[in-house]
């Protein structure tokens, strides 16, 4: 058995909820123990302790682990979601939009985690602006800030599904940049210590494919039948307004081909990390990467979507 922590409740983990809805798991010979979670914290200290040997979540934690303790045995080995899952939506129609433009704006950005900020304000140094003369709400949650967008409190808001296409669909908001076209950017990956992994290769692998098979499937089904799949995930948003968030993630090539995590994603990530100041120094990806069961994976080929 393994026991497996999410990080924390969002559709765009859609491919880890549909490899346990699936049934994928138990079909590649795994027995898995699926935790919910509500704080990355805390489900982050649990994979450290050994009170879960598996999560999901953001390989900036790794790398933030690994910079702050060069012993760290805390390691990537399957990556899923390959892409920036935030949106930019403003209140009002731009015809054209660069990152900097947001130094023009009042904004709320994502106070609930640190990822999507870092990546953003990266965008905005590439851009030739400062992020740090951007005028934005750091301290309100994704829901609040949403509700100030509506009320013309704000100017931009950062958010992800299904917020964004709530604000789309009710004509309060309007898309100014998807983060996910920026191109690859490590984003989530499961997570484990290197002392599991040698100790539980078997089990790993067989999540491994499974997850595999899962990233098949969501590439290939509309969000219509996903959200049939995973309703029960998040019942309280409507079918709609999932079904579209879904596609629009698939639009946007969020969920990588396969479980190999690019070197490109990871040193995206890292860039962003390190102009943002939440790095000291550069920590390799061998450090914080294990790709060999995805290779092996990849190795073996696949025979089509679905578990």
């Amino acid at each position: 058995m393994i026991t497996l922590s999410e990080n924390f409740r969002a559709l765009f983990y859609a491919p880890f909820y549909a490899a346990y809805a699936m049934g994928c798991y138990a079909q590649q010979g795994v027995e898995v123990d699926f935790r919910p979670s509500s704080d990355p914290n805390r489900t982050a200290a649990a994979l450290r302790s050994g009170e879960v040997e598996v999560m999901w979540g953001g390989p900036l934690r790794v790398l933030l682990t690994h910079d702050a303790d060069p012993s760290s045995d805390l390691v990537c080995f399957c990556d899923v979601v390959a892409r920036d899952p935030f949106l930019v939506i403003g209140r009002e129609k731009r015809a054209s939009f660069r990152p900097g433009d947001l130094t023009d704006v009042r904004m709320g950005t994502v106070s609930e985690v640190p990822t999507p900020w870092l990546c953003l304000q990266d965008d905005i140094r590439r851009d030739g602006a400062d992020p740090g003369s951007v005028d934005r709400i750091t301290d309100a949650t994704m829901a609040a800030n949403a509700a100030a967008l509506r009320d013309g409190r704000l100017d931009a808001v950062q958010v992800f599904q299904p917020y964004a296409e709530e604000l789309l669909a009710s004509g309060a908001g309007h898309l100014w940049y998807a983060a996910a076209d920026r191109g690859l950017t490590a984003y989530t990956t499961l997570v484990t210590r290197r002392s599991v992994l040698a100790r539980k290769r078997a089990e790993l692998l067989g999540m491994v494919r499974a997850l595999d098979r899962s990233l098949r499937w969501i590439r290939a089904t509309p969000g219509e039948e996903i959200q049939r799949v995973l309703a029960g995930f998040f019942p309280d948003v409507p079918a709609a307004i999932f079904a579209a968030a879904i596609d629009r993630y698939r639009g946007l090539e969020l969920y990588g081909p396969d479980p190999v995590t690019r070197h490109q994603g990871f040193d995206r990530l890292a860039a962003a990390m390190r102009s943002g100041g939440a790095l000291k120094r550069e920590v390799a990806f061998e450090a914080c990467v294990d790709n060999s069961l995805a290779e092996q994976v990849v190795a073996e080929g696949g025979d089509g979507g679905g578990c």
